[in-house]
Order: C-alpha cells, then structure tokens, then sequence
C-alpha cells in the first residue's frame, strides 16, 4: 500500500465522507432510525394479534374452519414491512456540501462571488482529480 499525500486524503474525504444533508439534527437521526424500523414490525404484531384473537373462542363444530379461514385471512395481507417501509436516505458528499454551503453564502453576500466560485472549482478539481468507487457501508 502506498502513502498518500495530503492532496490525494483532501480528495478522498471530500468524495467518500458522508454529511447529513436530509435537515434535521445529526443525534436525533440514532433515534430516528430505530424508531422508523420498529413502526412495521410494531403494526404487523398488532394486526395479528387482533385477528388471532377474534379465532379464539369457545371451541365448536366449526373450529377447523375458522382457524383455516384465520389462516388465510393472515397470509393474505402483506406486511407492512413490505408495504410501508422506511428506508434511510444515503448522506450527501462532503464535496457537494461544502460547495453549496459557498453557494449559499455568495448568494446573500455573505462572501465575494468570485472568491466562493473560485473555490467550488477548486473543490471540483480535487474530486475529478480522483474519482474513487463509492465504498459500501
């Protein structure tokens, strides 16, 4: 393996680090997600708790039937894991965030417009400098 120079490590932490670009507070995302993939699961054992108890009852003539027809009754509804799942959005580049938050400030005056462009394409040059496959998380 060889050494990086400062230039290729500016490059790749500008095209592989990651930021919170979705619009809410970093530390509330830990929770967030955990919550957002507890909800289906959550929803699916109430449905199938409800439906299991209006089988249950008093055991009669027909109790083969209803516990056929509870069957299909459960496999015929998809899950809401399938149905409406949450999916976490992937972060934005640490490139493309720092050259809109330059944008930004050059639009309301902020910064000098020509220092802000100066810098994006400097920004850009470094990622086109090199241009790593996106490594799995």
């Amino acid at each position: 393996m060889s050494r990086k120079d400062p230039q290729e490590k500016k490059a790749l932490s500008y095209a592989l680090d990651g930021r919170n670009a979705y619009g809410e507070n970093d530390k509330s995302s830990r929770r967030n997600i955990r919550r957002n993939k507890r909800f289906p699961n959550r929803a699916d054992r109430h449905r199938e708790r409800q439906l299991l108890a209006g089988a249950a009852g008093p055991l009669g003539a027909d109790d083969g039937e209803a516990a056929e027809r509870t069957e299909e009754r459960l496999g015929a509804k998809k899950s809401m894991w399938d149905t409406k799942r949450w999916r976490k959005g992937g972060d934005a580049a640490l490139g493309d965030v720092v050259a809109y938050r330059l944008e930004r400030r050059a639009r309301l005056g902020m910064l000098d417009p020509g220092l802000a462009e100066a810098r994006i394409e400097r920004i850009r040059s470094r990622a086109r400098l090199r241009q790593p496959s996106r490594r799995t998380r």
